[in-house]
């Protein structure tokens, strides 16, 4: 029997793409001072958020967002079949925490910072599959949560090398549908596999990242038969300046040629002005980029197709301290105007 869902090696196409009809992003202080601030819902007066700990405020931002999505279509939470979500701390508690509250069925994903793109194409299997019709997919990070987990608590005022990069507060939600004419549609996504060169600096995740990016998008590409230029847009989801320039030279080595119009959510999300070293990072950076900015150009028509590419770094402090290098991988999502 021939799979009429699986193209090539790596991608799924979607014979009833769902639609996406809400989404929503909540951002932090930082993220809303830079060049994006009208393009978002809701800016944080503070990292606290009302709540006694950086964790417990992540997960608040995580939950109001999904709540914020789902009431742009008058939903209620109740109406939502199923909830998939990740972020970035430990056993995924902003999400699981966000979904005790919430009372939706719950799928935890945990890809790094690529679990945007991961949430968004298992929610879209799940609603081609015929398995449910109301789908959010969501994800949050926090900086001041992921530097105390991953790197340094900010209170010892370690410096930061500059090649790393500023984790993003930030959360977005997608509300998609079934059977529903309008808004853009997820027409196919290459999952991606794991790409690792040996790079072990935990304060260069760009670099490790990259590779693993160039290689789903040169499959996707090649999975659909599509050209370099089909999309209006190739966003990955956090390689910042460092790992963007390193794709550009892949792009080159690869054969993705002519380049595509490529840019990164990392580069976008802070203006120069703003001392994020490298660029933006974290699972709310690819997902605040997209439920703000960008789906606002889909919705204007300035962007009829986008491929999201978000990128994560698969490792942990423990595996970094016992020089472990750090597995890469990035899926893809692709995002057309009907």
């Amino acid at each position: 029997m021939v799979n009429q869902k699986k193209q090539g090696l790596q991608t799924i196409i979607f014979e009833e793409p769902p639609v996406l009809t809400a989404w929503a992003t909540i951002v932090g202080p930082k993220e809303g001072e830079g060049p994006w601030r009208s393009d978002f819902d809701w800016i944080m007066e503070d990292y606290e958020f009302g709540e006694s700990s950086w964790e417990k405020a992540e997960s608040k931002l995580l939950r109001e967002t999904v709540k914020l999505a789902v009431s742009k279509k008058n939903y209620q939470p109740e109406d939502i079949e199923l909830l998939v979500s990740g972020d970035l701390l430990n056993q995924i508690t902003s999400s699981s925490f966000a979904a005790r509250e919430l009372q939706i069925p719950f799928l935890g994903m945990y890809g790094a910072c690529s679990t945007m793109a991961e949430a968004l194409l298992t929610a879209a299997m799940a609603i081609d599959g015929g398995y449910f019709e109301r789908v959010v997919a969501a994800v949050s990070s926090h900086h001041y949560s992921a530097e105390r987990q991953f790197r340094f608590p900010t209170e010892q005022g370690v410096q930061r090398s500059m090649s790393s990069q500023w984790t993003v507060t930030g959360a977005g939600a997608v509300v998609l549908e079934k059977g529903i004419y309008g808004g853009p549609r997820l027409t196919c996504a290459t999952i991606g596999k794991i790409i690792d060169l040996g790079q072990k600096d935990a304060n260069d995740l760009g670099s490790a990242m990259a590779p693993a990016a160039a290689d789903t998008i040169k499959t996707h590409l090649s999975d659909t038969n599509r050209p370099s230029d089909y999309y209006d847009l190739i966003v990955t989801g956090d390689l910042g300046k460092v790992g963007s320039a390193l794709l550009k030279q892949l792009f080159i080595k690869n054969g993705v040629v002519p380049e595509p119009n490529y840019s990164d959510c990392g580069v976008l999300m802070f203006n120069d002005n703003q001392d994020v070293h490298a660029g933006g990072s974290g699972c709310g950076c690819s997902a605040s980029m997209l439920c703000g900015p960008l789906l606002k150009k889909m919705v204007q028509g300035k962007i009829e197709r986008l491929l999201l590419v978000a990128t994560g770094a698969l490792m942990s402090p423990t595996t970094s301290f016992q020089g472990e290098s750090i597995p890469g991988i990035a899926h893809a999502v692709a995002l057309e105007n009907p």
